[in-house]
């Protein structure tokens, strides 16, 4: 999955599950997307980048690997996930191409129940949004927050409005804003935020209960695009970037 648009699919037909349709949206077609890097990506990783060294990267959602490739051509180590086999064998290939295969890995996997004892400098999800089929995008956001290392930083970027013209059946659809997803995460606006735990500091829902959390950034953000016919879109971006102390 990656910057998703919605499919011809209408609500009243019978879906499969996530896997299965996003598997078959890449299987059934040539490459998805345009293999550019994000912007508020790129943004975000140049900023970083004058306050210290490379690290290591997690792309949640990785689609066919754009980002992990941008991020592994700057000397980052990077790691997409991404529930599609189709799209995360897509990126393999790609970094293979590009010479970047050292530092970028492609794993195929449920971002749900995907897990790693490596902890990251920064971990991302750019435009985790699914229609028709949904995920459980709130629950995949407060996991995403056990494996940022100390120090590091979890950057979350979102269409806030349509990135398109929606078929009227989906104009129901939800599109979160910054706050919707620092509750996700389970951070606060303002400083000693700190991931939910119950009574008996267990985490909730996969979060890292003892994890301290500063909001760097929770905000909207106005962009245009020029498609491949030439024409320009206005977008709006909502981006959510906190750092674990």
């Amino acid at each position: 999955m990656h910057t998703h648009e919605h499919g011809t699919d209408s609500p009243g037909d019978t879906l499969p599950d996530a896997a299965t349709y996003w598997e078959s949206r890449y299987a059934d077609g040539d490459r998805m997307w345009s293999g550019r890097v994000n912007a508020v990506l790129a943004d975000v990783v140049a900023t970083l980048e004058q306050q210290g060294p490379v690290g290591s990267a997690l792309d949640l959602g990785c689609g066919e690997g754009g980002d992990v490739l941008w991020l592994a051509s700057r000397g980052w180590r990077a790691t997409g996930v991404d529930l599609s086999p189709t799209a995360a064998a897509r990126g393999r290939a790609a970094a293979v191409d590009a010479g970047v295969e050292d530092r970028a890995r492609f794993d195929a996997g449920d971002l749900a129940t995907w897990d790693t004892d490596e902890r990251f400098t920064l971990v991302t999800a750019s435009f985790l949004q699914s229609w028709p089929v949904e995920i459980p995008r709130a629950a995949i956001l407060r996991r995403a927050t056990r494996f940022v290392a100390p120090g590091g930083h979890l950057l979350v970027t979102a269409h806030a409005a349509p990135p398109g013209e929606l078929p009227e059946e989906l104009r129901s659809y939800r599109f979160p804003t910054p706050d919707d997803d620092l509750d996700a995460l389970g951070v606060a606006r303002g400083d000693g935020a700190a991931a939910d735990a119950d009574a008996d500091g267990a985490d909730v829902d996969g979060a890292d209960a003892d994890a301290d959390w500063a909001v760097v950034a929770a905000e909207l953000r106005a962009r245009s695009v020029t498609r491949d016919d030439g024409t320009t879109h206005d977008l709006l971006d909502s981006v959510v970037l906190v750092r674990r102390r």
